[in-house]
């Protein structure tokens, strides 16, 4: 099995790509689903959270304020740096948690839906290909303000905020754009599908798990051996 990164900016329409991917029963790992179920009351970055940004960025339900936490956040430099050192050590765990588990059922690649993965720089070692999600930013724009909200002064500085989507096109290995119809992204979309279902090379990465595994289980057999051996001699 292999990863491939699916990536873009704020408002590109990354889930309907991966909702695509998930139609063709390709396993979709979901970065910002897993940060939710790790801030959730009781967790422990929850109470983390609560000791080092107080009560003020909880709702009345006990779950996070989402909003009003990125709010502080945003400007602040070292509250970020502090959010995540609280996060992400719980949310790279889980990617890994879940990679294993498609791996061990035989699916061929699965999809890390990673928004930030050039920002951060995590993960990028892993990935055998990545896929990068772009439209026009007028249409970018007007996105992000119907589904947050944002003043469009504020919508243009979370998009500023990002790398952005010309240079993360240049990084991709794919470049889906989605500022036509969902039809057109379909068809772009199953490109890449075909490409990546084509590619050989979750077999190779099989081959390499296997026989590292025949090596520890033979290294464990001999050991026991040895020891059963030592055992029958010094009786």
């Amino acid at each position: 099995m292999y990863l491939v990164g699916l990536t873009g900016g704020i408002a590109t329409g990354k889930s309907a790509v991966a909702a695509i991917f998930q139609e063709q029963g390709i396993p979709i790992i979901d970065a910002d689903i897993i940060a939710r179920k790790v801030v959730e009351p009781g967790k422990p970055a929850w109470h983390k959270i609560q000791k080092e940004f107080g009560p003020d960025v909880f709702l009345d339900t006990k779950y996070l304020d989402r909003a009003k936490l990125g709010d502080l956040i945003f400007n602040d430099v070292e509250k970020r740096k502090k959010l995540n050192a609280i996060t992400h050590p719980d949310i790279y765990k889980e990617i890994y948690w879940q990679i294993l588990k498609y791996f061990i059922q035989g699916h061929p690649f699965v999809i890390l839906d990673l928004p930030l993965l050039f920002e951060t720089g995590h993960m990028l070692n892993y990935l055998h290909k990545i896929i990068v999600v772009t439209c026009e930013e007028d249409l970018q724009l007007q996105r992000l303000i119907e589904r947050t909200g944002f003043t469009e002064a504020k919508a243009k500085l979370r998009i500023a905020a990002q790398m952005s989507l010309e240079k993360k096109a240049e990084m991709g290995n794919f470049v889906i754009e989605n500022s036509g119809s969902m039809s057109d992204t379909k068809e772009q979309t199953m490109k890449v599908f075909n490409v990546l279902r084509s590619s050989k090379h979750h077999w190779k990465l099989r081959f390499l798990v296997g026989v590292c595994c025949t090596i520890i289980l033979a290294g464990a057999y001999w050991l026991k051996n040895k020891s059963s051996r030592s055992l029958s001699s010094a009786i």
